[in-house]
């Protein structure tokens, strides 16, 4: 410590007395090697989350889609039958995932893959994000609001103010750095709103890594008292020794070139050229005129030869050529790739930085995935991945852009990988609730016991309910109903269902809640049935995971929604002496019944010869006022059929079990068990996308052995959410 003065000393000594903070001079007299820049912001902390929770495999893609008639070709060695790595699309809370990702055992398959090469993310960075999303739906437009627990992890988050945006993004890019390869690369998308402070959080989380500043042109984003927006910043931290392919682009040159080729987009090439600085070119890029004969590319050559690409990306293709670049898209992407989903970035983007910073059959990686882009131009690039997000609807728009990718593959005979759906599901609700996974199961269950009272509590409070007293089964009432928690870690089951209904026939109870997060597969219709006959009307609802946050409990935000429905009718038919046995599934009912807004809050609210469009009990309505202000309602979802987006097919469930690895706290070793659960393999889907908005209610012929099987079927509906069914079918 370097040598105070006596002035010094009993200025500290006065602050400590006073128990008062001391002056900001005393961090650098006090701690003189510490003189170095330092970001600082309010909560800054050293701590970085080290929660190993286990992955639950919620449903797999082999395949991209069994058709009619198809003859499987033993000798394909894509999707299904390809060895190795199946990419990981992963919900949830991406800093639980990277947890479980640097501690746990997924690790190991990771650095079997060489590592994590590349790491691209596109946080939300604006502070007034809406993360509504559209969806066409009767020749309307339905405005989806973002669920309690997205607002609160994204825009409450930045509500608060941008150091609790800083502190959120510095845990994570402290494990993603973590996470990467020696010879790693990370590129972190942001604009104006943050840059200057995401810059200094990288530098001091990867101090040692060199970086560069890309600004990506990517268009007009509107205008104002002051200059329009027209770019977005992209910084990429990396190693010395990483994988870096400089790309070209079209630069003055009098060299003679030889014969040329032209590659899928029209774009002029050789290969092999070695540019004067001595850097071998996987392509050079000569001209992107598909017009030009081969003599007159020869001749544009004689006068161009590239150059490396500049730190300036241009998104327009018109702009780019007039820097002699090719372009890498903007905001304003064509329709082929638009998804629908507010923050898209175009592929030509990621293309170029998955093609600089990574090579063939390298991991690469998104924790903030939104629609997909990354892990589609990964596949197509022939790079494996792992991406993640928050959001329910960006995973399910990612899975649908996946299978559309996997079938563009198959069509054209390219390679394609399988992969799965990953969550940390009950694990995850585990945490919530403070049970340590890592204990002996003894000593878990005791402390989930003790969590018991407390986590009842929370429901009921989060459903508006008081406490029962005196009965087995049920732990609250509301408005004249009972109610009946299921386990915090398990699914609630037909035992379960089947004990209520017990209590209720002794005690004379006619109308139950029961709460859950999670129903065994095909427990509904039947068993509500079965207690409707029995005179008691029981009413299932999802609890909601924003229970587990105290401001969206205290704002009565939770809304608990009643589980949807779901009709199918099997077709089988028998194998005789030329034909093999089969069986189809047809889709013949789906019911729901979420509430989003309400009409009487419309009515009251809208102006004359406005309109708003609302959800209530499983109908969305279009609220119309006219100039004057008579009210019209009009139902857009006519058929049950159009709250679908998305159905697929196990054509025999229970055929493969989930197995997760768990660590033994006595040797620490990682011990493979099965959870109890299957894993839904995804063998045929129909779905509905942007251009193409039908859908197949019938599903294919598929061939079957002889025998008893169950069959499952997932429908997802158009807010993102999914419900399953299971029938038996004897073949």
């Amino acid at each position: 410590m370097p040598r105070l003065t006596e002035q010094e000393q009993q200025e500290i000594i006065r602050f400590l007395e006073a128990d008062k903070p001391l002056p900001e001079k005393y961090r650098f007299l006090l701690f003189e090697d510490k003189r170095e820049v330092e970001l600082v912001w309010n909560g800054k902390t050293n701590e970085v989350c080290n929660i190993v929770l286990p992955f639950q495999t919620i449903e797999n893609v082999d395949e991209p889609r069994i058709e009619n008639n198809q003859q499987l070709d033993l000798f394909d060695t894509r999707g299904r039958q390809r060895k190795g790595w199946t990419n990981k699309l992963i919900w949830g809370d991406n800093k639980l995932i990277l947890s479980s990702l640097k501690n746990g055992p997924l690790r190991d398959e990771i650095e079997k893959q060489g590592g994590l090469k590349l790491i691209y993310i596109d946080p939300p960075f604006d502070v007034g994000a809406d993360f509504s999303m559209d969806i066409e739906i009767g020749g309307e437009t339905l405005t989806k609001n973002p669920n309690i627990l997205e607002e609160i992890a994204y825009r409450d988050t930045w509500g608060k103010g941008q150091d609790s945006f800083i502190a959120m993004i510095y845990e994570r890019l402290i494990l993603m750095r973590d996470l990467l390869a020696k010879d790693g690369s990370i590129y972190v998308h942001c604009d104006w709103r943050v840059n200057s402070h995401i810059r200094l959080v990288l530098d001091e989380v990867f101090s040692g890594f060199s970086n560069s500043e890309i600004i990506w042109i990517c268009g007009l984003m509107g205008a104002g008292k002051v200059f329009p927006k027209a770019h977005e910043n992209i910084y990429l931290y990396r190693k010395d020794k990483s994988i870096f392919n400089l790309q070209g682009r079209l630069g003055l040159s009098t060299r003679i070139t030889k014969a040329l080729q032209k590659d899928e987009e029209g774009w002029y090439y050789e290969r092999g050229q070695e540019s004067s600085g001595g850097s071998n070119w996987l392509k050079t890029y000569i001209c992107d005129d598909a017009t030009l004969t081969k003599e007159q590319a020869i001749n544009f050559a004689n006068e161009k030869r590239p150059q490396p690409v500049w730190d300036v990306w241009i998104g327009k293709k018109k702009l780019a050529k007039e820097f002699n670049d090719y372009p890498v898209g903007t905001y304003a992407y064509t329709s082929k790739e638009k998804v629908g989903y507010p923050t898209q970035k175009p592929e030509a983007l990621l293309e170029r930085i998955i093609k600089t910073s990574s090579n063939e059959d390298d991991l690469v990686a998104d924790f903030f995935c939104g629609s997909g882009t990354t892990a589609a131009v990964a596949e197509k690039l022939g790079r494996k991945w792992i991406v993640t997000d928050l959001g329910k609807f960006a995973i399910h728009t990612t899975r649908k852009r996946m299978i559309g990718v996997q079938r563009q593959r198959k069509a054209d005979g390219k390679d394609y990988r399988a992969f799965e759906i990953l969550n940390l599901g009950k694990y995850e609700r585990q945490h919530y609730v403070g049970i340590n996974p890592n204990l002996r199961e003894v000593e878990q269950q005791k402390q989930l016991e003790e969590k018991e009272n407390a986590f009842m509590e929370l429901i009921l409070r989060a459903y508006s309910a008081e406490k029962a007293e005196g009965f087995a089964s049920f732990q609250g009432r509301k408005a004249g109903r009972l109610i009946a928690i299921g386990p915090v870690n398990l699914p609630v089951t037909r035992l379960f269902i089947e004990e209520i209904i017990l209590e209720c026939r002794k005690n004379h109870i006619t109308r139950v809640d029961v709460l859950g997060f999670e129903f065994e597969m095909g427990l509904f219709p039947n068993l509500l049935e079965e207690a409707k006959n029995k005179g008691i009307d029981l009413a299932p609802k999802y609890i909601p995971a924003e229970v587990f946050d105290k401001r969206a409990v205290e704002q009565e935000q939770v809304v608990f929604h009643d589980v949807a429905f779901i009709e199918v009718k099997p077709h089988v038919t028998a194998k005789d002496k030329d034909k093999p046995a089969t069986v189809a599934v047809k889709l013949t009912d789906f019911s729901v019944f979420y509430s989003q807004d309400s009409i009487s809050h419309a009515e009251q609210t809208l102006k004359n010869k406005g309109s708003k469009i609302v959800v209530e009990e499983g109908k969305v309505i279009k609220v119309s006022k006219d100039a004057d202000g008579i009210v019209t309602k009009d139902v857009l979802t006519k058929e049950w059929t159009d709250w679908i987006d998305y159905w697929s097919v196990d054509f025999d469930f229970e055929s493969k079990r989930e197995i997760i690895r768990v660590q033994n706290p006595d040797t620490e070793e990682w011990e493979e068990q099965w959870s109890g659960d299957y894993i839904f393999e995804n063998e045929w889907q129909s779905f509905r996308t942007k251009k193409d908005r039908s859908l197949e209610l019938t599903s294919i012929a598929h061939e079957c052995e002889p025998g008893s099987r169950k069959i499952a079927v997932k429908v997802v509906d158009i807010f993102g959410n999914d419900t399953m069914t299971i029938v038996e079918v004897t073949v």
